[in-house]
């Protein structure tokens, strides 16, 4: 473990040292060799899916189609460890539960002055593309995790996309859920060729509106690129987690936390917050007995000593980070002044791991500091707005005067014009 302690110098300097720090190496020329293989992906289709595939993802045998039939999922289903299968059942029940809670399926109707009325609604966009990453380890918790929200806001049609194993096929677990959510088409293709794939299609693969779902740098670049294109979720990834600690939290179950979020990655910043050096201590040379080596492969965990509970928490809103644990009693009690992150876990029992997988929250969570200005994929995620305006004849007549103001003032005066022939030969 690379671990550097931080000198208090306020919350927002400390933030930024931190930040400059245990920011994620990109790989060079990053930018570069990911339009790269945008552009393979524009111009071979398949066939270039299948190269990138054997090339990128160390598939040693390709099957016939890129598409995984569904017959394969259910199989995946049946057949996968009864534990298993519980795990991911109760874990989908959450998730539907607390997805459902954050859906309003209701219009408004917005009577006006004048006399016109604006109904504001939202629907469901068509079609969402589910990335679940792969490579060091497999995620069945984050199809869940995408797909579920996206049937509760109501969307017709799922795709999955995510990297094969060297065989060229899905893992069971990760078949296993795409069965248990029902999703309509699936796809062994990885990296960032899947975000452009389910952004423009292929032959084999259908395009969406929305692509989701968390991913290493090459993922988060393309998602970044297609962005406007389609929409897109937030930039989810590497992992983030800053644990709070107090002067009577257990220095090994931070370090049991701390160490999960590093099993994503060396590139997963890691930090410890407390107000007692003698509990930043303990907490670094428990992290230390886990990962003991040091160098470019070893996460990189920063500690600071704050001057007080408060100044914690005033540190978590200046970094905004993915995953923020607030194990000291007094700052769980301090959850709702956190501003920024991704999602809060308050109280000694709070692990991110539970958000990871059971608890129903999300774990799909903005990283990079975008916590500033959006939240956790949910419903909203794949629902939109749609405005309808109703004008009447005695509206017309008392608006349009003002919109032939406001138009003859921005130099378009033909927009006055076709609001003032309403009101003059409309009545």
């Amino acid at each position: 473990m690379n671990t550097k302690a931080f000198e208090w110098e306020g919350a927002n300097a400390t933030a930024r040292a931190m930040r400059r720090w245990l920011a994620a190496t990109q790989p060079k020329k990053l930018v570069s060799a990911v339009k790269k293989i945008e552009k393979e992906v524009l111009r071979g289709r398949d066939e270039a899916l299948r190269e990138l595939t054997i090339r990128l993802d160390k598939v040693e045998k390709m099957p016939g189609s890129l598409r995984v039939e569904p017959a394969e999922a259910e199989a995946a289903l049946a057949e996968i460890d009864l534990s298993v299968r519980e795990a991911l059942e109760i874990a989908a029940a959450n998730i539907r539960a607390v997805a459902e809670a954050q859906v309003n399926h209701e219009r408004r109707d917005i009577q006006l002055p004048q006399g016109q009325t604006v109904t504001v609604r939202e629907v469901p966009v068509a079609a969402v593309g589910v990335y679940a990453p792969g490579g060091r380890a497999t995620y069945p918790s984050s199809v869940l995790m995408c797909a579920i929200p996206a049937r509760v806001a109501g969307v017709d049609h799922i795709s999955l996309a995510s990297p094969p194993g060297r065989d060229g096929r899905l893992s069971k677990p990760v078949l296993a859920a795409a069965a248990l959510c029902g999703i309509d088409e699936i796809y062994a293709i990885g990296g960032a060729q899947a975000i452009f794939a389910l952004t423009v299609g292929t032959d084999t693969v259908v395009p969406v509106d929305v692509i989701v779902g968390p991913g290493n740098l090459w993922v988060q670049e393309a998602k970044r690129l297609v962005a406007g294109a389609v929409g897109i979720d937030s930039y989810a990834g590497p992992s983030e987690l800053m644990a709070v600690a107090g002067s009577v939290t257990d220095p090994e179950w931070v370090a049991l936390d701390l160490c999960a979020q590093a099993e994503h990655g060396p590139e997963s910043p890691l930090i410890a917050v407390a107000a007692d050096g003698h509990v930043l201590a303990a907490i670094q040379d428990a992290v230390e007995q886990r990962f003991p080596g040091e160098g470019d492969g070893a996460p990189r965990l920063a500690i600071a000593q704050v001057p007080n509970i408060d100044s914690a928490i005033d540190l978590a809103n200046a970094y905004a980070p993915e995953h923020l644990e607030l194990l000291d009693d007094s700052a769980a009690l301090q959850a709702d002044r956190v501003r920024t992150a991704g999602c809060v876990f308050a109280g000694r029992y709070g692990a991110t791991a539970f958000g990871d997988y059971v608890a129903g929250s999300n774990h799909v969570l903005p990283t990079s500091k975008s916590g500033r200005f959006t939240g956790p994929l949910g419903p909203g995620t794949f629902r939109r707005k749609i405005a309808t305006v109703e004008v009447t004849a005695e509206a017309a007549a008392k608006l349009a005067p003002h919109v032939d103001t406001v138009a003859k003032g921005e130099g378009l005066p033909v927009h006055g014009e076709s609001a003032m022939i309403r009101a003059e030969k409309g009545a």
